[in-house]
């Protein structure tokens, strides 16, 4: 295949792919190669390397996104980005972020041999911790560059053994100077990313143009009950463990109600005292809420603070629920959804038109900049895993996608 009169080639994107993948290699044959590490020093390195070589302009910005430049005919207009994010879980896998900007390398490979002009500048960006494994929350990089974070409050942050965001940035070499909000500038961004899902694969469809961000929301769960040793009995006890647990299984029943786009997660649990024979007394736990309509999102935080009530108030304990978090839902530039379409049509491509349930640095910059995005199928919809594994056929499919999008829109009419 290849894309427009672009030379893409899916092989090397899959040789690209492989090569980046040895920077943290796993012994079970993922990657751990977690944000502001020596290892992301290595792969960022290794980008830069290749950017140069094909005669692209590298920058770097004070929260350490990379931005890959490849001029257009007139530098005047606002520049078509790609990107993603090289950095990974602890026990990640090859493909989640990195597919994103090896394919934007491959496009600017693909322009540069050919000598292909385009009217518009064409960048690929590397956004910093993306993750959130390391470093929380996670899309730090492009929340800095969108305005949604500062600077200061970014650099302070501190990971689990206390080392600072900002002095681990400098200790790597990767702390530029260029100023991250001159990103918001971007006339068009395009982020190509695994799905991390069941449904293309599932469908035999090979691609998905994403459409639109579900909304989301955060609580934060605490259980207060009473100590008791665990030889105690039964009937008198206020077991907070045990309240939690039909707590947790009632944001599964709220999420499946809700039906459609209804998520539901339960991801973090702490228990008090810990102690194998006492009775917890106190337990916290984070809920995850997803939805596709706002209103429906405010359903679900609304049936779960009464279920969870409910469940308190009979087996005589406190609850506390309070907000953590809340995420809008974000619709993604029609146009630009449109322009994927239409790649996806000219190349002969099944797809279907998707949300993500799911952050992906897309998501931000979509507050500032049009904004769309490409998913491909990865097996079982596994990620965040050693086992998350795509097919080379996928990674082109997206990769030819990506090309024919980015230069239809590098070379759209102005307000054409």
């Amino acid at each position: 295949m290849s894309g427009g009169n672009l030379p893409v080639s899916g092989a090397r994107l899959w040789d690209s792919l492989m090569a980046m993948a040895r920077i943290g290699g796993t012994p079970k044959g993922g990657c751990n190669r977690q944000t502001l590490t020596d290892l992301d020093g290595e792969g960022r390195a290794l980008l830069r390397r290749w950017a140069e070589e094909i005669g692209c302009g590298v920058t770097v910005d004070r929260v350490g996104n990379m931005i890959i430049r490849r001029e257009g005919r007139d530098p005047a207009r606002a520049a078509v980005a790609m990107g993603s994010h090289l950095d990974t879980q602890p026990t990640g896998g090859k493909f989640d972020g990195v597919l994103g900007v090896l394919a934007g390398l491959e496009v600017l490979r693909a322009l540069h041999e050919s000598g292909t002009e385009t009217e518009a500048p064409i960048v690929l960006v590397n956004w910093t911790n993306e993750e959130g494994a390391r470093f929380s929350p996670p899309m730090m990089g492009s929340g800095v560059a969108m305005g949604l974070f500062s600077e200061a409050e970014v650099m302070a942050k501190t990971d689990p053994a206390g080392a600072v965001f900002g002095e681990e940035l400098r200790r790597i070499g990767w702390q530029g100077e260029a100023d991250p909000a001159a990103l918001q500038s971007l006339g068009a961004y395009f982020e190509l990313h695994i799905e991390q899902g069941p449904l293309l694969e599932a469908e035999g469809i090979p691609v998905g143009v994403v459409d639109r961000a579900l909304a989301q929301l955060w609580l934060d769960v605490t259980v207060e009950g009473e100590d008791a040793h665990a030889g105690s009995a039964m009937g008198p006890r206020r077991d907070a463990m045990v309240a939690a647990a039909l707590m947790v299984q009632a944001v599964e029943e709220v999420a499946l109600a809700a039906g459609g786009d209804g998520r539901g997660t339960v991801g973090r649990l702490l228990v008090t005292p810990d102690s194998r024979n006492v009775v917890p007394s106190r337990v916290w736990f984070s809920v995850d809420l997803r939805h596709g309509d706002p209103r429906q999102l405010a359903a679900m935080g609304a049936a779960f603070r009464q279920r969870a009530g409910a469940i308190a108030a009979r087996r005589n304990l406190a609850v506390s629920v309070t907000d953590f978090w809340e995420f809008p839902l974000t619709p993604f530039d029609p146009s630009l959804v449109e322009a994927l379409r239409v790649a996806a049509q000219g190349r002969g491509l099944p797809f279907r038109t998707m949300p993500t349930g799911i952050g992906h640095d897309a998501v931000y910059v979509a507050r500032r900049v049009p904004t769309a995005m490409i998913f491909v199928p990865c097996e079982g919809g596994i990620s965040h895993n050693e086992a998350e594994a795509i097919t080379p056929a996928w990674a082109e499919a997206g990769l030819v996608v990506l090309a024919d999008a980015v230069l239809a829109t590098a070379n759209r009419v102005p307000g054409g």
